[in-house]
C-alpha cells in the first residue's frame, strides 16, 4: 500500500485519514495538522522521511508561481530543508494544470445559471492558474490578494495588473513571517466578515477556502463557491449560507475534499519516480485517472 502524508500548518481539528484505490494501487491519506506550530512540522518531516511514498505541504506554499516565475516563501523552506528521501510537493502543480481549466467545467456545467459574470478571487497570486482559467472564461474579476493577505481595501483588477503587482511585491512578500499572510492554526477557525461589498457583489466567489471562510458574511445567497478542501461540515455551511453551486477542484473523498498538495502527492505516489512530476507528466496522470473539477448543487 502506498503512503501519503500531507503535514499542514492548519487546525489540527480538520485532519483526516482515508484509504482509496486510484490505478489499482491502495492509498492510504493522512493530513496531519500542526496548528500553526512550525517546529513541529519539520520535526514530523524530518521523522517521517524515507518512511513514506510522498509528503503534502498543507497550510502554505513554498513558492509562489505566476506565469513562469516562482517566488520562494523563503520562510517556509526551511519547514522540509531536513528531507532527503520522500519527494515532497506543495500543490503547485495542480493549481497549474486541474486548477486551470476549473471555470471551463464549471462553466460547461452551470454556466448559464451564472448572472452577471463577475467574481471574486480572495487570492490570487497563490492560485494563478485558477485566475487564468476565470479571465479566459470571460469574467469580471476582483483579485483580492491586497485585501485577504495584508487587510488592505484595495481591490485589483485585471490579470495584466495582476501580474505586474506579483512582480513588485512577491519578491518583498516572500521575505515575510508567513503567518503575516495566511491564517495558520486557530486563526482558521475565526470568521470575521469584511469586504462584504465584494462578496455581494461577484457571482462567483473563489480561491483558499480558508481565505473566503475568514471574511465571509453570513449570506452568500445564490453564489458559487470556487475552492477546495472542503469538509462534510464547510460543505453544511456554505448550505446554509445560502450558496446555490459549490465547485471542487480536487474529488471528494469519503465527505471531504483534500488540498492541492495532497492529490498531487498522490499522484507523485502513484508515479513512484521517487522525484516531484512535471506539469506534462501530472497532465498525463490526470488524463489517466480521468480527474477533473465537480460541481454540485448545495
Amino acid at each position: 500500500m502506498k503512503r501519503v502524508v500531507s503535514i499542514s500548518l492548519g487546525s489540527s481539528h480538520r485532519d483526516h485519514v482515508v484509504e482509496v484505490e486510484l490505478l489499482g494501487e491502495r492509498i492510504r491519506i493522512e493530513r496531519i495538522g500542526t496548528d500553526g506550530d512550525m517546529r513541529r512540522a519539520q520535526q514530523m518531516y524530518r521523522d517521517l522521511d524515507g518512511q513514506v511514498d510522498a509528503f503534502g505541504v498543507g497550510g502554505t506554499d513554498l513558492a509562489l508561481r505566476v506565469d513562469d516565475k516562482s517566488y520562494p516563501l523563503y520562510s517556509v523552506l526551511p519547514l522540509v530543508a531536513g528531507v532527503k528521501k520522500t519527494p515532497v510537493v506543495d500543490g503547485g502543480g495542480l493549481k497549474h494544470t486541474l486548477e486551470r481549466r476549473v471555470m471551463q467545467v464549471v462553466e460547461a456545467e452551470i454556466g448559464d445559471a451564472i448572472s452577471p459574470k463577475t467574481a471574486l478571487i480572495t487570492s490570487a497570486a497563490d492560485r494563478f492558474g485558477m485566475a487564468q482559467s476565470f479571465a479566459e472564461a470571460g469574467y469580471d474579476t476582483v483579485y483580492g490578494d491586497l485585501m485577504f493577505a495584508l487587510g488592505l481595501p484595495i481591490p485589483v483588477k485585471g490579470i495584466k495588473n495582476l501580474k505586474r503587482l506579483a512582480a513588485v511585491l512577491l519578491p518583498i512578500f516572500g521575505r515575510l513571517p508567513f503567518s503575516m499572510l495566511y491564517p495558520t492554526g486557530e486563526k482558521q477557525r475565526q470568521n470575521k466578515p469584511k469586504f462584504e461589498r465584494y462578496y455581494r457583489w461577484a457571482s462567483v466567489i473563489a480561491g483558499d477556502f480558508n481565505y473566503i471562510y475568514r471574511h465571509m458574511p453570513a449570506r452568500l445567497d445564490g453564489k458559487v463557491v470556487v475552492t477546495n478542501t472542503t469538509t462534510a461540515a464547510d460543505v453544511q455551511m456554505l448550505r446554509n449560507a445560502g450558496v446555490r453551486y459549490l465547485a471542487t477542484t480536487t474529488p471528494r473523498l469519503e465527505g471531504r475534499t483534500f488540498g492541492t498538495n495532497v492529490m498531487e502527492a498522490c499522484l507523485v505516489a502513484l508515479a513512484g519516480l521517487g522525484r516531484p512530476l512535471a506539469d506534462s507528466e501530472i497532465e498525463a496522470m490526470l488524463q489517466k485517472l480521468n480527474l477533473r473539477p465537480t460541481v454540485e448543487a448545495l
